[in-house]
């Protein structure tokens, strides 16, 4: 049996577009033969739709292009595609109204639907909000092979592989004990660093626990702040990888299931990326490429400081855009060192960008002259250094709205973490790049840009100077933030391994540092609830699965008990 993989990159409510491209890949697999396409979770409308679900046209729409679609796909050829389907029994069972679902299609008829029985709630998942858990096991069968279905989630439940359960029910488990010959997984897995390695790893014990072959099928895209990587892949009964889809890109694979053997044959096998710098400069540029497209833009605006973080953004920008969709914009103050600006240009003709230079000299006076009696007898501070940030903010969110350019935001995630970083200023913009980049990992993915290139992309001065915001006369990070190296290491701890204070001043660091950082991280949730989206490459980043109130006395309590451990 030929059974081909559709790696799709759908628009999120593009019902017709989506519908088009899956039957343009069901005739061309027919054309090849094929008897069985899969595709990826909720397919019809992408992943994830969020409150679209709760809009009864949308769903009544959803289920005409379904219907449409089935009519429409060539004889002979069965298609699995991601959908949703109306929980009839919700009025009885005070349950949700939908089941998300994976709908049968074949001779122009929908056969069956497939409810996926996990229901994540966890990190950027909300799926109980929208959808009721199917209770069975889901299987079918075609040309005499019964075929097991499940929907991403239903995978991630193995105990023996986890060391605990998450769910009372293992639907992996009740397909092996059914019997089936082959199981098929359907994805929307969002991309976080090193996530497919977990995946082949999990799937592997699954193979070999249960001595079945194993179909996963992913999406693929950004869709807001989340990014889904692919790399669709099987695996045969004895846990070996038989065929690999690209990723980061729409793809399209036929492999073949042996009747008499039971299992899956040899098939393409694409490589993984070398290193974690490769990985994410590849999610990376997927996020910004789809989100600039997704939301119909052509070009973007950055505001070029001299700094790393800028550099690198503008070099994700040009190769996933174009170069001649981008424009830097160089905003100097008086306290803006010549080196800055020189770095900034020297940036932007490595990378062959359009530049402007918008000194800012004049609009600062202006606003001194404003606010010269309302601020006499105060000294020179925070607020007017960040009125520097947000005369440039202006200026950049006017060029954008003059030219319809989306404005790209360059915090990395270190600063946006501690607060370093100025509202209705250096956060504005339309969509926050690296905001889920330590700024150790933003050294990183240059120096591995300039390394790939075999050239100089970033200037070697803008990684080697001491960073700076150029505010005041003299300023540099480490003026106010730890070292890179020791903050991104308390953050790490404090955000994704969620320790306590006390536990990381026990692994070695400073228990001032770590009290400062702590109050630092908290009273930024202010901040962060204003920010663009940013896109999401770790498990933990501040996005739509970062839920902290913002008045809280939390890190008040916590510091106080790391203070007297």
């Amino acid at each position: 049996m030929k059974i081909a993989i559709a790696q799709l990159n759908p628009i999120i409510g593009d019902l017709p577009g989506n519908a088009a491209k899956i039957l343009e890949l069901s005739q061309e697999a027919a054309a090849t033969g094929v008897r069985l396409l899969l595709t990826p979770e909720l397919s019809i409308c992408g992943y994830p739709p969020r409150d679209l679900l709760l809009n009864p046209s949308f769903v009544e729409m959803m289920d005409y292009t379904l219907q449409k679609l089935a009519t429409d796909i060539p004889q002979n050829l069965a298609v699995l595609v991601g959908t949703v389907a109306k929980n009839d029994q919700a009025h009885l069972t005070g349950t949700k109204p939908l089941f998300n679902s994976i709908a049968l299609l074949e001779n122009g008829k929908i056969h069956r639907y497939f409810h996926k029985r996990l229901l994540p709630t966890y990190d950027v998942f909300d799926e109980n909000r929208y959808f009721t858990p199917g209770l069975q096991p889901n299987y079918f069968t075609l040309d005499n092979v019964d075929i097991g279905v499940t929907i991403c989630e239903d995978l991630w439940n193995d105990e023996e592989f986890w060391g605990k359960r998450s769910y009372t029910v293992n639907p992996i488990a009740d397909l092996a004990i059914i019997g089936v010959d082959l199981i098929v997984n359907l994805s929307a897995s969002p991309y976080t660093v090193g996530k497919q390695k977990v995946r082949e790893a999990m799937l592997n014990h699954s193979a070999v626990t249960f001595k079945k072959s194993v179909i996963y099928v992913n999406q693929v895209g950004g869709n807001d702040d989340l990014i889904f990587d692919g790399c669709s892949f099987a695996m045969n009964s004895q846990g070996e990888v038989i065929c690999r889809a690209k990723a980061f890109y729409s793809d399209f694979i036929n492999i073949t299931f042996d009747v008499e053997k039971q299992d899956l044959a040899l098939s393409k096998i694409t490589e993984l990326a070398n290193s974690a710098d490769e990985e994410i400069w590849q999610a990376l540029i997927l996020g910004v490429k789809d989100y600039v497209r997704k939301c119909r833009f052509s070009k973007v605006v950055i505001g070029l400081s001299g700094g790393v973080d800028s550099a690198l953004v503008a070099a994700i920008a040009s190769y996933a855009i174009g170069k001649e969709n981008v424009l830097g914009v160089l905003m100097p103050s008086p306290y803006s060192s010549e080196h800055s600006i020189n770095d900034a240009l020297q940036l932007a003709k490595n990378l062959d960008i359009s530049t402007q230079i918008l000194p800012i000299r004049e609009l600062m006076q202006g606003f001194d002259q404003s606010l010269a009696e309302l601020f006499k007898d105060t000294e020179f501070g925070i607020a007017e250094e960040n009125l520097q940030a947000r005369i440039r903010g202006n200026l950049l969110m006017a060029i954008a709205n003059k030219f319809g350019y989306l404005l790209l935001s360059t915090g990395n995630k270190s600063e946006i973490a501690v607060g370093y970083c100025t509202l209705y200023g250096d956060m504005n913009g339309g969509l926050s790049v690296i905001a889920d980049v330590p700024k150790t990992r933003v050294y990183s993915l240059c120096h591995w840009l300039n390394h790939q290139q075999n050239r100089e992309i970033i200037p070697t001065h803008i990684l080697t100077k001491a960073p700076s915001a150029e505010l005041k006369p003299g300023q540099f990070d480490q003026d106010s933030l730890p070292a890179y190296h020791i903050l991104d290491d308390i953050l790490q701890r404090l955000i994704n391994q969620h320790q306590s204070a006390a536990e990381i001043v026990n692994c070695g660091h400073d228990a001032q540092i770590v009290d400062k950082v702590l109050k630092l991280l908290f009273r930024a949730e202010f901040k962060r609830r204003q920010a663009p989206p940013g896109l999401k490459i770790t498990d933990r980043a501040f996005g739509t699965g970062w839920r902290m109130p913002i008045a809280s006395s939390w890190e008040a309590l916590n510091n106080m008990k790391s203070n007297h451990k």
